[in-house]
């Protein structure tokens, strides 16, 4: 699992740390990023990668995790 700390990034900088983790392998990525407008954003490069988003718990702001489906 990868994770990326984008928190004070501004979008679309944290959807391109997300799209050049997966482009480099990545099965599961962690992902802070605390820009409004980073949901839609990493929502459209998950989806974009054949990948399944969930907001996540924790205690450094709001986090994703992206998971590639299976095929």
């Amino acid at each position: 699992m990868e994770r990326i700390d984008a928190r004070g990034l501004r979008c679309p900088w944290p959807a391109v740390r997300l799209a050049r983790a997966l482009r480099d392998g990545a099965e599961v990525v962690e992902i802070c990023a605390d820009d409004p407008a980073a949901p839609a954003e990493l929502g459209r490069v998950a989806e974009a990668a054949d990948a399944d988003m969930t907001l996540i718990d924790n205690d450094f702001g709001p986090a994703f995790r992206i998971v590639r489906r299976v095929q």
